[in-house]
């Protein structure tokens, strides 16, 4: 059984318009084509840009750099490509397969696909190895499409800003609005858990009007060493003199672009002298990734994904705490939190692909020191039409300090 997106229309391979565009980015590139595979839903990537919504065989759809781009499906689901009106072959049998991607690719040499090489990119290393060794099997170079994919399917259109825009101030004033409600829990004398105060910031975030991905990770001090802590229901109990970290996020509806920020605060009067020298460090790294980002655009220089987690890591070990700075710096956004576009990476992987215009993502340092303490800001960047632009209004300066004496 096979379906169509209803708007399959309006996905960019299905007009003429986008298929032209890419083609031009193909020839710019030097590259003969652009092969996008799926099977099952496994490439997210190839099926938004086709208008397809799930397939149950193999299919193939290769963009040439000038011509019509063909098709190579399976012949029970002709059904689920009807929307493209490209030349097709199909096939039932894993041999016709082979021969129908020799004919598919025939003459060219150098082409596009979902592929990352040492899986540097784990986002975009969608391609099983075994039909890599297929089409390889051809004589076809494989190349990455990572600066296609951020291109073409990663970037946010003027409306995703606009709504990430929206989302970014709920996602803002809900996490002051947790830190005030733990606040009044302690000064009641009442108790509030990591998870019950979790539990609150899910249902306010879809009551509020960010429903989609809406999620959180809350923690104190030592649980807050885990980049990823989850409470569950209960957690541990928060208290006066702990510090408190904030992780949320959540969009507005499917397609648009979520927020995703973190903030810290203190339950108490005065920060100690340690956390704030942590804080102040992870604040400088988030803040020179942001410089080092625009300066370099107002140069016209090529930015990569690295080159910002290079500046947030030296900053973080010239401090004298780079090893614990246990994960990368941001994170691609697009209609997924965690997104196909360019990561600022150089120590899990090494994202090299280039930050294109429209692309956006998270800039998040942070030093976890295990049993002891954790503290992380986050904000998100959009690469706009003037340069790299901060999307949360007034980022947080300082640690919010949440009880008075």
């Amino acid at each position: 059984m096979t379906r169509v997106q209803e708007d399959a229309s309006g996905a960019l391979l299905a007009t003429a318009d986008g298929v032209a565009r890419v083609q031009e980015a193909l020839r710019e590139r030097d590259l003969d084509g652009w092969l996008l595979y799926d099977f099952k839903d496994r490439n997210p990537i190839g099926r938004s840009l086709l208008g397809l919504e799930w397939t149950t065989r193999r299919g193939f759809a290769l963009v040439p750099a000038s011509g019509r781009p063909r098709l190579l499906i399976h012949a029970i689901e002709h059904s689920s490509w009807r929307h493209l009106d490209w030349p097709r072959e199909s096939y039932s049998s894993r041999q016709r397969l082979e021969e129908g991607l020799r004919t598919l690719l025939a003459g060219r040499k150098r082409v596009a696909t979902e592929t990352s090489a040492r899986c540097d990119v784990p986002y975009l290393d969608l391609l099983p190895a075994g039909i890599r060794d297929v089409i390889e099997a051809t004589g076809i170079e494989l190349h990455s499409s990572g600066d296609l994919v951020s291109t073409f399917y990663a970037v946010w259109t003027p409306t995703q800003r606009r709504e990430h825009g929206r989302a970014s101030e709920l996602v803002k004033t809900l996490a002051r609005d947790a830190f005030t409600r733990a606040a009044d829990h302690i000064t009641r004398g009442d108790a509030i858990t990591e998870g019950a105060l979790a539990t609150w910031i899910r249902t306010e975030l879809a009551r509020r009007g960010a429903p989609v991905h809406a999620d959180c990770i809350v923690a104190i001090g030592p649980t807050a060493a885990d980049p990823h802590y989850d409470p569950g229901t209960a957690g541990r109990p928060i208290r006066a003199g702990d510090l408190l970290l904030i992780d949320l996020w959540g969009a507005l509806h499917e397609d648009s672009v979520p927020a995703d920020q973190t903030w810290m605060g203190f339950l108490g009067s005065a920060l100690p002298p340690r956390i704030a020298e942590l804080w102040e460090t992870v604040k400088a790294a988030r803040d020179g990734v942001v410089a080092s980002l625009q300066e370099r655009h107002a140069r016209g220089e090529v930015l990569r994904g690295f080159e910002g987690d290079d500046v947030a890591r030296g900053i973080i070990t010239d401090a004298g705490y780079g090893e614990w700075f246990i994960h990368r710096t941001g994170h691609s956004i697009d209609r997924d939190i965690h997104g196909r576009g360019p990561n600022l990476d150089n120590l899990e992987t090494r994202d090299d692909r280039v930050l294109v215009p429209g692309v956006g993502f998270s800039v998040e340092p942070g030093i976890y020191i295990p049993d002891d303490v954790g503290i992380r800001t986050e904000i998100n960047v959009h690469m706009g039409p003037g340069g790299p632009e901060v999307t949360v209004d007034e980022p947080q300066q300082d640690v919010f300090l949440l009880l008075q004496d």
